[in-house]
C-alpha cells in the first residue's frame, strides 16, 4: 500500500435491510490493490447493494465499511444506466473535472486526452444525450476515468449493450486498470466476468458464499450455488 492509498477496502460484516427485510447479510472481505474484482451472482444476490455500501453511496445498518486512508476523493462509480448531462461529450468529461478541482488551463488537454484513449474524439462536440447507449457508457466510463481514481466501481457495464459495444467498453476497463486503478464491478454477463475478473465475489440472497482466484472459481466452484450459476440454471 502506498502512502496516501484509501487502499484495501475493508468490509467487516456487513449488513443492510430495508423495509424490514435484510438484503446483505454478514458479508466480509478486504479489496486490495491489483487484482480486478468481478462480483457475481443472480439476479437479486445483492450484488448492486454492495457495489453501493462500498462506494458509500448507502450505509450498512450493522458492521463496518473501512478504507486505509480517505485522504482524497479518488473513487468514482459508473452506473448500469448512464446519467449524462445536457452538454456535449466533452462538456460533460469538463465538468467532472472541475468539480474535482482540475485548473480550468488544464482541462482542455485533459479532456481532449481522455477521449482519445477510449476513441471518442470525433464525438467530442455531440450531445452527449444524442450518443448511442454503447458510446453513452464509454464516455462515462472516461469521464470516471479522467478523474484518475484509485479505485472505480462499475455496475453492470456492459448490460443491454451488443457484442461491439461489450468489445469497446471491456477494452476500456482493461486501459483503467492498466493505469493502476482498482476495478471492482458487477456484471450478470459470464462471459465479461471470464474474460476480466482476477478474482470473483460470489453472492446468493445477500450472502458472500464464495471468493477467491477467477480461474479456481471458473473452473472449480465450491458452492452448489455456484456451480448450478455457472451451469445456467435459475436459483431461487
Amino acid at each position: 500500500m502506498s502512502a496516501g492509498s484509501m487502499l484495501p477496502l475493508t468490509l467487516e460484516a456487513v449488513c443492510f435491510e430495508a423495509g424490514g427485510e435484510r438484503h446483505i447479510h454478514h458479508i466480509s472481505h478486504r479489496f486490495s490493490h491489483g487484482p480486478r474484482t468481478v462480483i457475481l451472482g443472480p439476479n437479486g444476490a445483492g450484488k448492486s447493494l454492495l457495489l453501493r455500501l462500498c462506494h458509500g453511496l448507502i450505509t450498512p445498518s450493522a458492521g463496518a465499511v473501512r478504507w486505509a486512508a480517505r485522504t482524497s476523493r479518488r473513487q468514482a462509480m459508473l452506473f448500469q444506466t448512464p446519467v449524462m448531462l445536457r452538454r456535449t461529450a466533452a462538456a460533460n468529461i469538463a465538468y467532472a473535472l472541475a468539480i474535482n478541482g482540475v485548473p480550468r488551463a488544464a482541462r482542455a488537454a485533459r479532456v481532449d486526452e481522455a477521449l482519445a484513449r477510449v476513441g471518442l474524439e470525433a464525438l467530442a462536440r455531440r450531445p452527449a444525450r444524442a450518443l448511442s447507449v454503447g458510446e453513452q457508457q464509454r464516455l462515462a466510463l472516461t469521464r470516471a476515468w479522467a478523474i484518475d481514481p484509485e479505485v472505480l466501481f462499475l455496475d453492470e457495464p456492459t448490460a443491454s449493450l451488443d457484442p461491439a459495444a461489450t468489445r469497446a467498453i471491456e477494452q476500456a476497463i482493461d486501459q483503467v486498470h492498466g493505469s493502476g486503478a482498482k476495478i471492482i464491478m458487477t456484471t450478470h454477463d459470464l462471459g465479461s466476468a471470464r474474460r476480466l475478473a482476477d478474482e470473483v465475489l460470489f453472492l446468493h440472497h445477500g450472502r458472500l458464499l464464495e471468493s477467491g482466484p477467477a480461474g479456481e472459481f471458473f473452473a472449480a466452484p465450491k458452492s452448489r450455488e455456484a456451480a448450478a450459476f455457472l451451469e445456467g440454471e435459475l436459483l431461487w
